[in-house]
């Protein structure tokens, strides 16, 4: 943590009156409850990062749009329009699809298991409360169950 966050933290802390105040990070919604969207998780760990999952409300027509709609922004390789790329501007650079790490996308139901898309995110039409998944990695599922 660097000096100028720790005042601030500082500076917030005291504004409060000492009170802790609890902040969600942008794309770390909570699932969807029920049928009133699509829960998206998008798994960053091997690049680093944490589990991220969002709702994307409503009835989104592919599996591009349930990305987009839970807050998640997507790159397609440029010479491969329809492979995904980056998400969230990971990874960076993107190079291409090494056979070792590439964006794999996959299905489930809320508790169930993670099933590997057969089709495209463009393709894909997810429906109101089920479960998409995005990994980061040499094809493996999501780290968290759906």
């Amino acid at each position: 943590m660097t000096i100028r966050k720790l005042w601030s933290a500082l500076a917030v802390l005291a504004a409060t009156g000492g009170a802790l105040v609890a902040v969600s990070p942008a794309a770390q919604a909570a699932p969807c409850p029920g049928t009133s969207g699509v829960t998206v998780v998008v798994d960053f760990t091997a690049l680093g990062g944490a589990v991220q999952t969002a709702c994307a409300p409503g009835d989104p027509a592919t599996g591009l749009a349930a990305l987009t709609g839970a807050g998640f922004s997507y790159a397609f390789l440029p010479r491969q329009p329809g492979f995904v790329c980056r998400i969230n501007a990971l990874p960076n650079p993107c190079n291409g699809a090494p056979v070792t790490a590439y964006w794999s996308y996959w299905h489930a139901q809320p508790g169930g298991t993670w099933a590997y898309s057969t089709s495209g995110a463009s393709a894909h039409d997810p429906a109101p409360g089920s479960v998409e998944g995005w990994a980061f990695g040499a094809g493996q599922a999501p780290s968290t169950a759906p």
